[in-house]
């Protein structure tokens, strides 16, 4: 860690993390792995024991990213009281349900006991920052951090601030965020479901298309994905990779070639995708047929090691290539 990152995370030394699932378990991890002090504030009677088996099934993803992923808890505690978890904090990640009421009563109640120069950062991948802080007298430190699942290994972290959001408050969670190793970006305005998942979105309608018009399977179609346009954009994104698709003349060549003129021709014919009992029952029964069969807790390991076998490259080639300049 460079003594940049450390200043930066010493300002939040202490975290109050409200809503424990899956994301919340693996900001806790992320967090505790990085030095930082968390207090769980979540209703669930079993939450100390789920957090805790959560911290283990994480710890070796930690370790092979070169995190610290032993004695975690020593900065651990749990308060089921909310003013009395987040009094005290320099930073709240919130990561509770998507219900507009739920967050904008909860953002009330944390704006009344927690410092003022408190962070406030919602996980949430729906809920804009605005509409969450409509019952704070004062919203200038709230805004979106929404991770990419599981948090604690994929590096993406969409800032999103909202209408009342001050600059200052963008600029500190983005140096909290890439001091933690993520990768944080600002959107320049508010939009239902942010960038990622309007992203994910598209291309999970179009999967089930081609599943439901019976031209693949869908773990055929996972093949294709990671098999192409998935290892691609691990590298390049959609524009730069269209791009170098139009060779020389780049993206001002593709849009004017057969390719690029026949890509935006099909945008104004976007078949209907019918999510019935049919489609759904094909898509359930396809699944456990192949890759359901496998445990989620194995499942989820492979993914881990994978994804962590691929930033390591990534970082590598990344560094390579800088000592070459």
């Amino acid at each position: 860690m460079t003594d940049s990152n450390a200043a930066v995370l010493d300002r939040y030394r202490n975290v109050a993390v409200v809503g424990a699932g899956v994301i919340g378990s693996s900001w806790t991890a992320l967090f505790l792995a990085h030095g930082l002090k968390v207090v769980v504030n979540d209703p669930r009677a079993d939450i100390e024991s789920a957090v805790k088996s959560d911290l283990v099934e994480i710890a070796p993803t930690l370790k092979a990213l070169g995190l610290p992923s032993e004695g975690l808890e020593k900065n651990l505690r749990f308060e089921a009281d909310l003013e009395r978890a987040v009094s005290g904090v320099d930073l709240v990640q919130e990561n509770g349900p998507e219900k507009p009421e739920w967050k904008q009563q909860l953002w009330a109640r944390i704006e009344k006991a927690v410092p003022a120069h408190a962070l406030l950062l919602s996980s949430s991948s729906a809920r804009p920052a605005t509409e969450q802080g409509s019952q704070m007298q004062n919203a200038s430190r709230l805004l979106v951090g929404h991770p990419f699942n599981p948090p604690h290994l994929i590096p993406l972290v969409e800032v999103v601030p909202g209408e009342r959001t001050d600059p200052q408050a963008v600029e500190d969670a983005v140096a909290f965020y890439a001091a933690l190793g993520k990768v944080p970006r600002v959107l320049k305005k508010e939009i239902q479901g942010f960038v990622a998942n309007r992203l994910q979105r598209a291309i999970m309608r179009e999967a089930c298309y081609l599943v439901q018009e019976g031209v693949v399977t869908v773990d055929e179609l996972d093949d294709i994905v990671t098999s192409s346009i998935g290892m691609r954009w691990a590298v390049n994104g959609p524009f730069s990779s269209f791009h170098m698709g139009g060779g020389p003349g780049g993206l001002a060549a593709f849009f004017t070639d057969g390719l690029g003129k026949n890509m935006v021709a099909a945008w104004k014919k976007v078949p209907t995708v019918e999510m019935d009992d049919v489609l759904r029952e094909r898509i359930i029964s396809q699944t456990a047929a192949s890759f359901g069969k496998i445990p989620m807790e194995q499942m989820e390991r492979t993914r881990d090691n994978r994804q962590v076998a691929l930033l390591r490259a990534l970082g590598n080639a990344h560094a390579s290539g800088t000592q070459k300049q």
